[in-house]
C-alpha cells in the first residue's frame, strides 16, 4: 500500500528532515510512527500525497507519486492534520465533508450520500448544519476524519490524532480508529494509543528509520525508547 524507497527531504533552510528512509506498509496494517520532536514524522506523512516532494521514490498502491497522478494519489491517501482547524474551513460541517467529493466531480446525490455515510462512521450524524468552529476539539477531530472518509481512501495518514483530547474524547477516538478498515500510518507521541491500537511500530530519529517491529517488542525495549526520547506507556 505504501512503499518508500530511499526517501530524503531537505527544507529550504537546510534542515534535513528525512534521510535515505525506506519503508513498506502492507494492506490492512495499522502502523505507529513514533520519535522525538523533529524526527521527521509529519514530513513523512506529507510525502504520501505529494504535499511535499523529496528525493527518492514514493509509491502508493503501486503508483509512483508524481505530477501526473496527484489527484489519484490524494483520493487513495486520506491525510488528517494534527490541528483540525487546518482542515475545517467551510461554514458548515456538511460543506467541509462534501468538499472532497465535490472536487471528484460526483453527482450531487452521491456527494450527499457520502457525507451522511462518513459522518455516521465517526458518530457525527446529525451535525451536518453545525458550525465547525462551535464544535469541541474531539468533535472537530471526528469531522476532520469524516472529510477524508468521504473520499473513500484506502489509506489513512493521521498526525497526532489524540493530541490535546480529554480522556473521554481520546477513548472514543481510539475506538473509532480501531473500527475502521483502512490501512493506517499514525504519527503520534501517545504511546498508550500505540499500545492499544497499532500492532506495528516504526521509530524515527533525525529523519532516519532506527527501529521497525511488533509494537509489543518495541515497547518492551526500554533502552531503545530512552535512546530516542520515548517512554513506555
Amino acid at each position: 500500500m505504501i512503499d518508500l524507497d530511499t526517501l530524503s527531504f531537505t527544507y529550504p533552510d537546510g534542515r534535513r528532515a528525512l534521510d535515505n528512509l525506506s519503508l513498506v506498509v502492507r494492506e490492512g496494517e495499522k502502523v505507529a510512527l513514533v520519535g522525538p520532536n523533529g524526527a521527521g514524522k509529519s514530513t513523512l506523512l506529507l510525502q504520501l500525497n505529494g504535499i511535499l516532494r523529496g528525493q527518492g521514490v514514493v509509491r502508493i498502491m503501486g503508483s509512483e507519486v508524481g505530477d501526473g497522478n496527484l489527484g489519484l494519489v490524494r483520493s487513495r491517501v486520506g491525510l488528517v492534520f494534527q490541528h483540525p482547524d487546518d482542515q475545517l474551513f467551510s461554514p458548515t460541517v456538511f460543506e467541509d465533508v462534501a468538499f472532497g467529493p465535490l472536487h471528484m466531480n460526483l453527482e450531487q446525490e452521491e456527494v450527499r450520500q457520502r457525507v451522511r455515510w462518513a459522518l455516521a462512521q465517526v458518530g457525527m450524524d446529525g451535525f451536518e448544519d453545525r458550525l465547525p468552529h462551535h464544535l469541541s476539539l474531539g468533535e472537530k477531530k471526528r469531522v476532520a476524519i469524516a472529510t477524508v472518509l468521504a473520499m473513500e481512501p484506502a489509506i489513512l495518514a493521521l498526525d497526532e490524532p489524540s493530541g490535546e483530547l480529554d480522556p473521554r474524547a481520546r477513548r472514543g477516538l481510539i475506538d473509532l480508529l480501531d473500527s475502521l478498515p483502512q490501512t493506517m500510518l499514525v504519527a503520534t507521541h501517545d504511546m498508550r494509543l500505540v499500545d492499544e491500537l497499532l500492532a506495528r511500530t516504526v521509530v524515527l530519529d533525525r529523519g532516519r528509520l532506527v527501529a521497525d517491529g511488533p509494537t509489543e517488542v518495541i515497547l518492551r525495549d526500554t533502552v531503545l525508547l530512552d535512546r530516542h526520547g520515548l517512554e513506555p506507556p
